[in-house]
C-alpha cells in the first residue's frame, strides 16, 4: 500500500512525523479518509479523534481543532493542540469535563455558554481517546 508522510504540528511542538498509509480526520464538513494522492485541499478541523493506519496498525489521537492540509505528498496538520493517549492525563480530563458540565448547568451568558461547551466537547474527546488507546 503507498504511503505518504503525515506531520501533526501544535502551536508548542511536533507532535507526529511518520510515513502512513492512511489518516482519518473529522473535518467542518465530515470525516475525511486521506490516502496517498489524495487530491489537495485545506480544511477546519472539528474537536476529535485522528485515526492514523501505517502497516496494519492503528494509532489514535485526540485533537482540539485546527487545519488539515493535504498537498501531493505530505498532510501537515495544524492542531491547536495534539495528543497521544499515553500523554492523557485521565483524572484531569475528568475534572475539565465536570467543570464543563457544571458550568452549563449554571446560569452563564451565551458567551460563558460556549465556552463551556467546547470544554466539554475537548473533555469528552480526551477521555475517548485515552479510552480507545
Amino acid at each position: 500500500m503507498s504511503t505518504f508522510t503525515l506531520e501533526i504540528v501544535t502551536p508548542e511542538r511536533k507532535v507526529y512525523a511518520e510515513d502512513v498509509n492512511m489518516v482519518i480526520v473529522k473535518g467542518a464538513e465530515g470525516e475525511l479518509g486521506i490516502l496517498a494522492n489524495h487530491v489537495p485541499m485545506v480544511t477546519p478541523l472539528r474537536i476529535s479523534s485522528i485515526t492514523i493506519k501505517k502497516d496494519r496498525a492503528d494509532q489514535i489521537l485526540a485533537v482540539s481543532g485546527g487545519f488539515v492540509e493535504v498537498r501531493k505528498d505530505k498532510v501537515v496538520i495544524l492542531a491547536e493542540s495534539a495528543e497521544l493517549p499515553e500523554s492523557i492525563d485521565e483524572a484531569r480530563a475528568q475534572a475539565a469535563k465536570k467543570r464543563a458540565e457544571q458550568r452549563l448547568a449554571g446560569n452563564a451568558d451565551e458567551y460563558d455558554f460556549r465556552r463551556a461547551e467546547l470544554a466539554l466537547q475537548r473533555a469528552m474527546n480526551r477521555l475517548t481517546v485515552k479510552q480507545r488507546g
